[in-house]
């Protein structure tokens, strides 16, 4: 979402899901690493457990779309829309370059977690891009 302060209800819900999620998503990812350190998990546990910090990173995106469901404000929606499309070419065209590269053994392998890393990372140029195009307006 564009804007950093929540000015009508589908933004306060917004800000309020996203602040609890990446709590969930903290908590989990540490508590998760620290079982795999000190424990001797394998099989479906395994699995379980190390899905369980992905939940709350859905949830954002899951998030995100209600989000944009719930937008009454069609000026508003179209700022989210083109960040979560700056966000999403970003992150895809990393990937895929770095996939090449990964191919061609020339560079090392990254975990693909990473991908929604550079999404996260992305709606931050997408807000960059969403003020330098209202600044031309």
């Amino acid at each position: 979402m564009s804007s950093c302060v929540a000015r009508n209800a589908a933004q306060r819900r917004y800000n309020r899901d996203v602040l609890w999620l990446s709590a969930a998503y903290a908590l989990l990812l540490l508590a998760v690493t620290y079982l795999f350190r000190h424990a001797a998990i394998t099989g479906v546990p395994a699995v379980m457990l190390a899905v369980l910090p992905a939940l709350p990173i859905i949830g954002v995106f899951a998030a995100i779309a209600r989000y944009l469901i719930e937008e009454r404000d069609e000026y508003l929606r179209m700022l989210t829309v083109r960040q979560t499309l700056v966000a999403s070419g970003f992150a895809l065209s990393i990937a895929t370059i770095w996939g090449f590269l990964e191919s061609f053994g020339v560079a090392g392998h990254v975990d693909a977690y990473f991908v929604a890393v550079l999404w996260f990372a992305g709606l931050g140029l997408g807000t960059c891009v969403n003020r330098v195009i209202e600044a031309r307006a």
